[in-house]
């Protein structure tokens, strides 16, 4: 089995890139799941999701180019919600243990999860010398995916694919998910180019970071696009 996590800013175009992979695989005959992190893996959501739009008043949904909307969840900071995050955090961890050993026991070939504890720790200030023990206590405990991805984008191409957080925190969250690389490593970070030119990376990524895989079907002659670049 090979699993694989997708991190990035919003609008970085990771749903796209898992719809890709996943119907890359699943045409090779291969046994393939979608995770969420928030509805499969994240602890509390019933109580999180009511501070987000009751005690924050952030807006519900998903924000589209002709629909933009205004959340107000993780671009929210403060001392106290600080400690609050690493509460949650620390559990999501444990979430994460018991859902990978689920995962391992399954008769599934692949498994994608559609952001990863890392997506969490992106939210915390990584500029605090006590926040950066605490991620690498978080790393060092939580199972790592075969093949960690993190999507690069620009923040204000992101933000006109998916219309939710300001520009400027959007800043700070893509140096953030840089940041994350230096500290914990083994992430493989794709930059901004076009969704067909990622797919390739992707592709490319898979065998390497994951020899001791055999990824049936999964030749490259069903990625014939990638075979120019």
């Amino acid at each position: 089995m090979l699993t694989v996590s997708f991190s990035g800013i919003d609008g970085s175009g990771k749903t796209t890139q898992i719809r890709l992979l996943r119907s890359r695989l699943e045409q090779c005959g291969l046994r393939v799941r979608v995770l969420s992190f928030w509805d499969d893996v994240a602890m509390l959501r019933p109580i999180r999701e009511k501070i987000c739009h009751g005690v924050f008043k952030g807006d519900r949904g998903v924000g589209a180019p002709s629909a933009p909307i205004a959340k107000k969840d993780k671009n929210v900071r403060s001392p106290w919600l600080t400690l609050v995050r690493l509460s949650l955090y620390s559990l999501d961890a444990v979430s994460v243990c018991r859902t990978m050993r689920r995962v391992l026991r399954s008769d599934l070939d692949f498994v994608i999860f559609d952001r990863y504890i890392y997506d969490q720790l992106a939210n915390l200030n990584l500029r605090n010398p006590l926040i950066r023990l605490y991620l690498r206590l978080i790393a060092c405990c939580v199972p790592r995916p075969d093949v960690s991805f993190v999507l690069d984008a620009i923040p204000i191409r992101a933000r006109e694919r998916k219309p939710e957080y300001p520009v400027e925190f959007l800043e700070e969250a893509r140096a953030a998910y840089l940041r994350l690389n230096d500290l914990i490593g083994k992430i493989v970070v794709i930059p901004p180019m076009p969704p067909e030119r990622v797919e390739c990376e992707v592709r490319a990524n898979l065998p390497a970071q994951a020899p001791h895989v055999a990824l049936r079907g999964l030749e490259t002659d069903a990625f014939p696009e990638c075979k120019a670049g």
